[in-house]
């Protein structure tokens, strides 16, 4: 595990709750750490107390979700959050930007988006490649293209001799 997490971790438990023996490995990890990663704690900690209310209860809510899960899931999530810090800073932006539409949209589009994506997930590599393919040159269309072919597609499906091909 990096330093970071358990860090965090540390920052929350002597955060939350008066010492207690419960706390003895957090503790015994404490005066483990270097008199550096002491001190960037501590800064980290007085940079939390500094956020809004509001914001320290979402942090805080964020990582008791993420201690519930299994430890599989931790790992997993871990795993995901090194491999998106060592991607470039634009597409780390760009992600950031995906997952901030994503919040903006009402809960029937999320449902809808990620209905989608298990669908997708379902397929074939092959169907799956097809599909993405397809998907490449639907956003290489023009709006004009696109509706000509939304109205191809409308006559087709009310053309029943058609539906077969």
């Amino acid at each position: 595990m990096t330093r970071r997490p358990l860090c965090f971790a540390l920052l929350l438990v002597l955060h939350a709750a008066p010492v207690s023996a419960q706390q003895a490995p957090a503790r015994e990890h404490w005066n483990s750490l270097s008199d550096a990663e002491k001190a960037k704690l501590r800064d980290t900690y007085r940079r939390f107390q500094a956020l809004p209310p509001a914001e320290r209860t979402r942090i805080e809510g964020r990582y008791a979700k993420f201690r519930s899960l299994p430890q599989e899931r931790q790992h997993e999530l871990r795993d995901q959050f090194r491999l998106f810090k060592r991607m470039p800073p634009r597409d780390q932006k760009q992600i950031r930007e995906s997952f901030r539409r994503y919040r903006d949209f009402g809960p029937e589009r999320r449902q809808r988006l990620r209905q989608a994506f298990q669908d997708l997930a379902r397929l074939s590599p092959a169907e799956r490649q097809r599909f993405l393919t397809k998907l490449h040159r639907w956003r290489e269309l023009s709006p004009e293209q696109r509706e000509l072919l939304r109205e191809r597609i409308q006559r087709r499906r009310q053309r029943p001799d058609l539906q077969q091909r």
